[in-house]
């Protein structure tokens, strides 16, 4: 592991949510992209930012445990089986990992959600985003990128089938690089925030107030279906030539 780099004196805590099961694709966060699992992506580049002073894990998957235990991940916490089902809250994971490192005096000032399904973001991503955080001052922040759909080409419609377009031009606009570019989709790689903030609240966004970390949307890939996953492995055998 790479030598930590305080950041202004605050504990920072690196933490991957990763349950067993998955919906979409079968044992997800173990499925090999590459002849890597997904969750190692996010191991190693947590482990190579050197900004975090502490690499967790909330799993309630004993075949999870095991391979993050092998990267060096602390994995002396369980999940609840409760908090592992499809219906189990983001949020609710977070407090009961938040509850547990207060029982163990070992509080951190700073919680970075990494979610394993964003192999792409690298290290220096979650460098940048944990700086920009302590810089702003903010009590929480998001990683989000530019909308790959455009809301003047996206629509809403209703139950009677009405459609609306999201959003509209002042005037009539038809070229994509007359489009107003500050329109942006939360990504899901990076959530960072202020613990105590975050029991106050129980979100990880508040509008207006949440601070927005902008990365490029290859960057920001979520794997959910196994589409994606030939999206990223097309994307990491361009780099490999």
């Amino acid at each position: 592991m790479m030598e930590q780099k305080k950041i202004n004196g605050k504990r920072v805590l690196g933490l991957i949510p990763a349950r067993g099961g998955s919906k979409g694709i079968p044992k997800k966060n173990l499925f090999p992209i590459m002849a890597k699992p997904l969750l190692q992506y996010t191991f190693e580049a947590a482990r190579e930012s050197g900004v975090l002073d502490q690499i967790m894990i909330s799993t309630e998957d004993d075949e999870i445990l095991h391979f993050a235990q092998l990267h060096g991940i602390d994995t002396r916490y369980r999940r609840p089986h409760s908090l592992g089902t499809d219906s189990a809250n983001t949020a609710d994971v977070v407090l009961d990992v938040l509850n547990w490192l207060e029982q163990v005096g070992e509080y951190p000032d700073i919680v970075v959600l990494l979610q394993p399904t964003s192999p792409l973001r690298s290290a220096d991503d979650i460098n940048r985003a944990v700086q920009e955080f302590v810089d702003s001052g903010a009590d929480s922040m998001v990683s989000v990128h530019k909308m790959v759909e455009h809301p003047y080409k996206s629509m809403y419609r209703n139950e009677q089938g009405e459609w609306n377009y999201l959003a509209k031009p002042s005037e009539k606009t038809y070229r994509r690089q007359d489009y107003d570019d500050n329109y942006f989709t939360i990504n899901g790689a990076f959530y960072l925030i202020k613990p105590d903030w975050f029991r106050e609240q129980r979100a990880f966004v508040i509008e207006n107030e949440t601070e927005l970390f902008e990365m490029s949307p290859i960057a920001g890939m979520d794997v959910d279906e196994l589409v994606d996953v030939f999206k990223v492995e097309a994307y990491l055998k361009m780099l490999s030539n």
